[in-house]
């Protein structure tokens, strides 16, 4: 059956009509597992209908490759006729889009089957088959989205490269890291200024701007909320906020994990703490190390870190961020104040004592990663489970020297993924295979591409 909690009600479109006449246009779009939004753009008279009774859209749109190809290999293609699934609005997600222009507004939506069932591959249900686990046991995940991206020009090079954008204060290309860098962030301002803007108009709690580890590259904070799917909702709808903003500036905000080689890479860090049933935090502790729980939650992450890397990181490009002393992780470790290890408790005080998930990418969809990050929390708090001793120091070197590794190729990712019991029980079976089927459909098409690169290296050596 429906559960009528995830379906956005009538009047809420009855309302937002009232309330802004001028708005003439509906994008509607739904966020399948490769994380790229597909939809359709309505006129006013349309949308009503939509939250009366859903729009139809075809299942292989559940299924498609991140290039938008269909993956016939997943059965929901020719073999399922191309059928229809049902979609209905998200709750709250009905907000104005600025950046399209005054008159264009934007509403989410989620898959169901014809019945009213949930569909077993939109990433949003998948993230609430999690969460119910939560529920279950009297517990709610309080979690966070941290994202970092570029901003580069929207003219590529001679050679088909990027380039970051011109200052539209000096003229000049950044050069240099200027991490913190406080003239970066003026040189990004009207930008930023736009996409704050975007932000308050759609509800989105997005926090301060820091200009991070490398030129033309920010990140730019999301606040925490003991709503998950709607954290989730949050980062999807930032990313293309932040995507739209851009394009009205001249430039792309790329959310590639590694768009340029000699750069540092672009990383999703997810914030995670639970409370219980009495809305206090588990993991908070007078020990800057955490509470049992917390250190539960981080053996579970470690345990389950290798075979949710076909999720953290969803594409061949992924695995080009992970590299020691990167401050990207190459190893399942943990350590309190260390951005060293890929599982970080940060300091702060003890009521706010949490974990900062620091391996998935940029470009990883943030209701799968966010899905993952999760099970694996609940799986090391159900079973009581020992992350080990602390990383104290170079988590890099501590790596090297433990001999324990991430999968650091898109191939062996995949193979995890799909083996994965753990992934299985809490993602769901089915989304398991689809998922895997998918990738691999993308690993045949990308590596059939002969690049320049071939030729520089094996056309006169071979």
């Amino acid at each position: 059956m429906t559960d009528t909690a995830l379906i956005a009600d009538p009047a809420e479109c009855e309302r937002f009509l009232a309330d802004n006449p001028h708005i003439q246009f509906i994008e509607v779009f739904f966020t399948n597992m490769c994380g790229v939004p597909r939809g359709k753009r309505l006129r006013r008279h349309e949308i009503q209908a939509v939250y009366d009774y859903g729009r139809f859209l075809p299942g292989s749109i559940c299924v498609v490759d991140t290039t938008g190809q269909d993956c016939e290999e997943t059965g929901l293609v020719w073999e399922d006729g191309d059928a229809d699934r049902l979609a209905r609005p998200v709750p709250g997600t009905l907000v104005p889009a600025p950046w399209l222009g005054a008159d264009v507004a934007q509403v989410m939506l989620s898959l169901y089957e014809l019945d009213g069932r949930p569909n077993d591959l939109d990433p949003r249900h998948v993230l609430r088959r999690v969460l119910d686990r939560f529920a279950a046991d009297g517990l709610t995940p309080v979690v966070a989205c941290e994202l970092e991206y570029y901003l580069v020009d929207a003219e590529r090079t001679a050679d088909g490269g990027i380039q970051l954008p011109r200052s539209p204060v000096s003229g000049a290309r950044p050069h240099g890291h200027q991490v913190y860098g406080l003239r970066e962030l003026e040189d990004a301002a009207a930008f930023l200024r736009d996409l704050y803007a975007a932000a308050d108009a759609q509800g989105l709690p997005l926090e301060g701007a820091i200009s991070e580890y490398a030129p033309g590259q920010l990140e730019l904070t999301l606040k925490h909320k003991p709503d998950a799917l709607r954290a989730a909702d949050d980062g999807v709808m930032y990313k293309r906020a932040a995507k739209g903003v851009a394009n009205r500036h001249g430039c792309e905000a790329t959310f590639m994990a590694k768009p340029f080689a000699d750069h540092a890479g672009s990383g999703f860090h997810i914030h995670v703490s639970v409370n219980d049933a009495q809305g206090r935090n588990v993991m908070a502790s007078e020990d800057p190390e955490g509470s049992p729980a917390l250190k539960q939650a981080i053996a579970g992450m470690k345990a389950m870190l290798g075979e949710g890397m076909a999720i953290f990181a969803p594409n061949a490009n992924s695995f080009r961020r992970f590299k020691a002393n990167s401050y990207a992780p190459v190893a399942p470790t943990w350590g309190v104040n260390n951005r060293t290890v890929s599982l970080r408790v940060p300091a702060g005080p003890p009521s706010t004592r949490h974990i900062e998930h620091r391996v998935a990418g940029a470009d990883a969809n943030p209701y799968l990663a966010l899905a993952c990050v999760l099970a694996a929390v609940h799986h090391g708090i159900s079973n009581r489970l020992d992350p080990g001793p602390a990383v104290v120091g170079n988590g890099y070197a501590v790596a090297e020297t433990s001999g324990e590794r991430l999968p650091n190729n898109w191939f062996a990712a995949v193979d995890l993924f799909e083996q994965s019991a753990l992934m299985k029980e809490y993602l769901g079976e089915r989304f398991v295979h689809m998922y895997s089927c998918v990738k691999r459909t993308e690993q045949a098409r990308f590596f059939e591409v002969v690049t320049a690169l071939d030729y520089d290296w094996y056309l006169r050596n071979a």
